[in-house]
């Protein structure tokens, strides 16, 4: 330890005589081991921490799978609540289990009314996961009880919100829906199932309600018996659900049953996006760390003197070795160090840009885990830059080196090679991930350039929050909603405006529908189609156009003849080659009125930009809707208002706002964004993907560079003797200019054909983030190709034309 302590502080005395290249090697490492720790930092928080429950990994999500002729490429689907009480009634694989569905609450009493997004939870649901409140107690099986005191538990969100943290909120009153409920407790900030929940509320069923199996509107957690495994309780609820279908023909057939791990149900989605781009990170790093050998590799040559002296000495290789490295991990260390300020300010960025579509947002931190991975990457990466240079230096024979003269022409040559295979390296990576960049750069341009089925400019939208028990019967919402159309529509600048219950690219209500004229089968086996609500000028305010017949008008009123709008989807998989006007249908869950086709209109991008499949639409006029219990579910979620502009739909929107509360002052109005912020929320996936490969594959490009730069650049400074030679004996510049690039190219075009064979390696890896263009997409890598070439190009000209303005005459003079 003593002997290392010496080398670390002749390193230091080394390294600070030489501040240039100090500097550079620590800004190197600084920005790959920065990059490689903030991502971490977020893969840790959302992938590697465990869940903040007790005991999470024997905590599952339960859901249906739907039958695959109803709902092709659906793999999950909510439970019905006679299906989900059946199976907790005949399992023995979980020791508890809890149903919850997403519910939307008009929240008053205390500031501006506002709607927030809540769970109506069964008494066991936090019992079941094991989280303690904060503040007070959780919801328990005394408050499961129909027409008993209505109780809330906040989430740590609102309470510091509305509450301002007071931690005497427990048992105060708050107003949902114009309800009172009494606050009995707080959870903590981790606490976030389900996702985006601000508050909960008891789950309190009618018998009734209990009893329905073909609506399918809620999910369930439980938690599994010690011992028993995922795969334990999938079979049993294979069995559970196989013997309902028999059962229940009508309502069960072909709906199964899925057990998913819970942390695979929350990080599922961005799990492969998250490892793709640590993957890319590494790479960036391995660069940084080829660069910095390189560096180090023209430092130790030219000291190979010293070395050689303190060969003679006595100094024995290993000693050496050690010396060399106690340099690079000063670097290393130095670097780590700036590494975090990078890595702090890399987290904030990605989680403020694309906080929205992380799951697990407050667990994402810079805490001890990330800064051992910080410190251990620093140590393994100033031990992977040392070591070529250290074992190089080691091997080379002291008496040729004291033979060296001292002049500048005497420098020695070796360790070419190996800079040119760490070049080679620098490389090849750089091509991986620049290919990664493009194909994601060519999926956010392809998505982009994806008719979405509507025209998305200058259209407003916002969401009513509608409190459940404001209106009495149905048909004062309606006229409440009819009064809000009038006066929108009056306004200055709008051109037309509309309410639905789902916008376009926000998923919706799937039904059953029994088509005339067709057979007839169980509601199980009847096709699924999705349902809209909307109102008169609705196609208009979108942009979606009419294919064939009418729009839904002001004529189609509660006593007019039930009517519907289909899809051109829809048209063509219930009536092919026929004329879908004139033809009636009955929705399932609605089984008293037969509608009328009254028109088709255009498919629009339901459920994403990038799904290929239109879906099958239905559109259902908001005026013809009379359903007493489906009116409190729409209540539940709010209708959305979109309004078209002359203009600037931004400036429009006070004046609906006003509008609004002229009819209703009580009613909060969310979400208010344009149909464009809309388009560009549902591709941020995308966009986080291509952000961060681009930003990655840029830096590994401007490495790569300098790398290749150094190198030529090194070698043609060893050259210069031969170059005045050649020079003197008649050699023309443009010759000398090209053999030089030659040599410079050689490393490059090599590294870009290993390159190319990795990137069509892990072509696979990338093939379930991309739109649009294959992994193996050949443009993609002659394109790439080509921008390597020229900058290996680029890299060698420079140092190659330097070379040449040498004077040939001085040259020898020197010599």
């Amino acid at each position: 330890m003593s002997g290392f302590w010496n080398d670390l502080k002749h390193g230091c005395r080394v390294l600070l005589k030489a501040r240039g290249f100090a500097l550079s090697a620590i800004i190197v490492l600084a920005l790959g081991i920065g990059a490689n720790t903030a991502i971490f930092g977020i893969v840790n928080g959302v992938l590697l921490r465990p869940l903040p429950f007790a005991e999470p990994d024997r905590l599952v999500q339960l859901w249906h799978t739907p039958p695959q002729k109803q709902f092709p490429g659906v793999p999950r689907f909510a439970l019905s609540a006679a299906n989900y009480l059946d199976w907790q009634a005949q399992n023995t694989v979980f020791s508890s289990s809890a149903v919850y569905r997403f519910w939307r609450f008009r929240l008053t009493g205390n500031g501006e009314p506002q709607m927030v997004r809540a769970a109506r939870v069964e008494p066991t649901f936090f019992s079941l996961l094991g989280t303690r409140p904060l503040l007070g107690r959780e919801i328990g099986a005394s408050d499961d009880v129909s027409g008993g005191q209505h109780v809330a538990v906040l989430s740590y969100q609102l309470w510091k919100s509305q509450f301002g943290g007071d931690q005497q909120v427990a048992g105060k009153s708050i107003h949902l829906d114009g309800d009172a409920y009494t606050v009995i407790g707080v959870m903590p900030p981790s606490f976030d199932k389900p996702e985006s929940a601000l508050l909960w509320v008891p789950l309190v069923w009618t018998a009734q309600e209990r009893a329905v199996r073909g609506e399918h509107s809620m999910a369930a957690v439980a938690r599994l018996k010690p011992g028993v495994t995922v795969q334990q309780a999938q079979a049993q609820l294979d069995g559970i659900a196989a013997r309902l279908a028999e059962q229940y023909p009508a309502d069960s057939a072909g709906w199964g049953a899925a057990v998913v791990p819970l942390r695979e149900e929350t990080v599922g989605d961005v799990r492969r996006p998250l490892l793709m781009l640590f993957g890319a990170v590494v790479f960036v790093l391995l660069i940084a760390c080829a660069n910095v050998a390189n560096l180090m590799l023209a430092r130790t040559v030219d000291r190979r003197k010293e070395i050689a002296i303190r060969t003679a000495f006595g100094a024995r290789r290993t000693r050496i070795i050690r010396q060399v490295l106690s340099e690079s991990l000063l670097v290393s260390v130095a670097g780590g160090a700036l590494g975090l300020i990078v890595a702090q300010w890399g987290t904030e960025l990605v989680v403020n840009y694309f906080g929205a579509s992380m799951p697990r947002l407050a667990d994402i931190k810079m805490d001890g885990a990330v800064l051992a991975f910080a410190f251990a990457t620093a140590l393994v990466s100033g031990t992977v830059a040392g070591v070529a240079p250290a074992w190089r230096l080691s091997k080379s024979d002291p008496n040729e080196a004291l033979k060296q003269g001292l002049g500048r022409l005497d420098s020695p040559s070796t360790g070419t090679r190996t800079r040119a295979v760490l070049v080679v390296t620098e490389v090849a990576l750089s091509l991986v991930l620049l290919v990664g960049a493009t194909l994601m750069i060519r999926t956010l341009w392809n998505l982009r350039s994806v008719h979405p089925g509507f025209v998305s400019d200058r259209v407003l939208t916002m969401r009513l929050g509608i409190a459940a028990n404001e209106f009495s019967t149905e048909a004062q919402q309606v006229q409440f909603y009819e009064q809000l159309l009038q006066r929108v529509r009056a306004l200055p600048g709008v051109q037309s405006a509309a309410v639905t219950d789902d916008l376009p690219l926000e998923g919706g209500s799937m039904q059953p529908v029994a088509v005339e004229g067709q057979p007839t089968v169980e509601m199980a086996h009847q096709p699924e189609v999705s349902v809209r609500l909307l109102s008169p000028q609705f196609m208009k305010t979108m942009g979606i156009p009419i294919v064939r017949g009418r729009e839904i008008t002001d004529a189609d009123t509660a006593t007019s003849a039930p009517v519907v709008l289909v899809s051109e989807s829809m048209a063509k998989q219930f009536w092919p080659n026929e004329d879908p006007i004139g033809k009636r249908l009955t929705l399932t869950f609605f089984p008293k009125q037969v509608r009328q086709v009254v028109g088709v209109v255009g498919d629009v991008k339901d459920r994403g930009l990038d799904n290929q499949d239109p879906i099958s639409t239905l559109y259902w006029p908001l005026t013809q809707f009379y359903a007493p219990q489906a009116w409190g579910k729409f209540r539940a979620m709010g209708l959305a208002l979109a309004v078209r502009t002359a203009s600037d739909p931004a400036s429009v929107a006070p004046a609906v706002r006003n509008a609004v509360r002229e009819i209703s002052p009580a009613t909060p109005l969310t979400d208010v964004r344009t149909m464009e912020e809309l388009v560009a929320e549902s591709l941020s996936p995308q966009r986080f993907n291509m952000l961060l490969f681009a930003a990655f594959a840029g830096l590994a490009l401007v490495l790569a560079t300098v790398g290749l730069y150094s190198v030529v650049a090194y070698a043609t400074r060893q050259r210069v003797k031969e170059i005045g030679i050649r020079m003197a004996l008649g050699a023309a510049r443009t010759d000398v200019l090209g053999a030089i690039v030659l040599d410079g190219l050689r490393p490059t075009v090599i590294g870009i054909a290993i390159g190319t064979v990795a990137a069509v390696s892990l072509s696979h890896v990338l093939a379930t983030v991309i739109y649009g263009v294959t992994a193996t997409d050949m443009s993609t890598y002659v394109v790439v190709a080509a921008l390597l070439g020229s900058v290996g190009v680029l890299a060698s000209i420079i140092p190659a034309y330097r070379a040449t303005l040498v004077d040939p005459v001085r040259t020898l003079r020197d010599e």
